[in-house]
């Protein structure tokens, strides 16, 4: 147990500091966006499990040689109102602070989910008021503005992609496809999802680099995801071309510095949270465009299984470490 308390420690620090910012500097990310995504999921969620359960661990460590005999000691404690002597104020302190971190975890992603749904249930009111069925494609709503607007609003049967008047007059044919197998691919892909869990995990935890790398990050690698599956049936210069009318509201050539991220991003439920940096917004689109133009070839199966690999490893360890009997002590 007191190893295990330690290693879960340093093992928490690692993925609090060091292992985001070297994956948020990486290259290699755009070329496999879902092993990517992957990764950065189990930084995150074994970088929480690490932290709750090194201070756990620690906290029970004189009630028993393994994480599930203390639990049945400090139960005993409890239930048969025994003296608590062998535990003292560091690991009470331990065990409190552990109790406090997951309730503040659980209850901030509760929160973040019920103001989600708040601002769907809004939105989807407004379209109702504002919005009417495109007369071609299904599930698809056509808002009266001149702005180019295009993103989609999840709700499991009623999921609809929203755009507007003003987009669908300035894209040709094809790029209306693009525009739309993008938008899709989100809902199918279940990126709302991510998006959710990421905001909650930045919301709870705002001042470790983790959550903030991770959530732009995930922001960029689901619209990754999502033109991956757009040049499925277009051309990668159509789509460019989509994204480039999406993001400046007209027609021809455009430079990556005059791109700004697509204006679904700026929306409840889009790419990006309502808030996000204009810079870093555009910076996401500049990184899209470049790899739509110059395409870079995907990850070896080798290199994707080292990945996937340490993405289960960084999961098995802390689960092992909490409950293997007399592991490390």
């Amino acid at each position: 147990m007191f190893w295990a308390s330690h290693f879960l420690a340093a093992l928490a620090v690692v993925l609090a500091w060091p292992a985001p910012i070297v994956l948020s500097r990486a290259q290699w990310p755009s070329r496999s966006p879902f092993t990517a995504m992957v990764l950065w999921q189990a930084i995150a969620l074994a970088g929480g499990l690490s932290m709750i359960g090194a201070m756990l661990v620690w906290g029970l460590e004189p009630l028993g040689d393994n994480l599930l005999e203390a639990l049945r000691g400090l139960w005993d404690i409890f239930a048969n109102d025994r003296p608590a002597d062998t535990l003292g104020l560091v690991h009470v302190f331990a065990l409190s602070a552990a109790s406090l971190l997951t309730a503040h975890l659980v209850f901030t992603l509760f929160i973040t989910y019920a103001r989600i749904k708040g601002q769907r249930r809004r939105h989807r009111n407004l379209l109702n008021l504002l919005s009417s069925p495109s007369q071609t494609n299904p599930a698809t709503l056509v808002i009266k503005h001149p702005a180019p607007v295009a993103y989609c609003l999840p709700g499991g049967a009623r999921s609809v992609t929203v755009l507007s008047d003003g987009l669908m007059g300035l894209l040709s044919e094809d790029e209306l496809r693009a525009v739309l197998v993008h938008e899709r691919a989100h809902l199918s892909q279940r990126h709302h999802l991510l998006l959710w869990a990421f905001a909650a995990w930045r919301s709870a935890l705002p001042w470790l680099p983790t959550s903030r790398l991770a959530q732009r990050a995930v922001n960029e690698l689901i619209e990754m995801l999502a033109d991956d599956e757009a040049v499925k049936q277009v051309d990668h210069e159509t789509l460019v071309g989509a994204i480039a009318i999406v993001a400046t509201g007209s027609h021809g050539p455009s430079t990556p510095h005059g791109l700004s991220a697509e204006r679904s991003q700026s929306l409840p439920d889009g790419g990006m949270e309502p808030d996000a940096d204009p810079d870093e917004a555009s910076l996401s689109t500049v990184h899209r465009v470049r790899r739509l133009l110059e395409p870079q070839r995907p990850l070896s199966g080798a290199q994707s299984f080292t990945a996937l690999a340490a993405s289960a490893l960084l999961l098995t360890v802390p689960t092992v470490l909490l409950i293997a009997p007399g592991f490390l002590g």
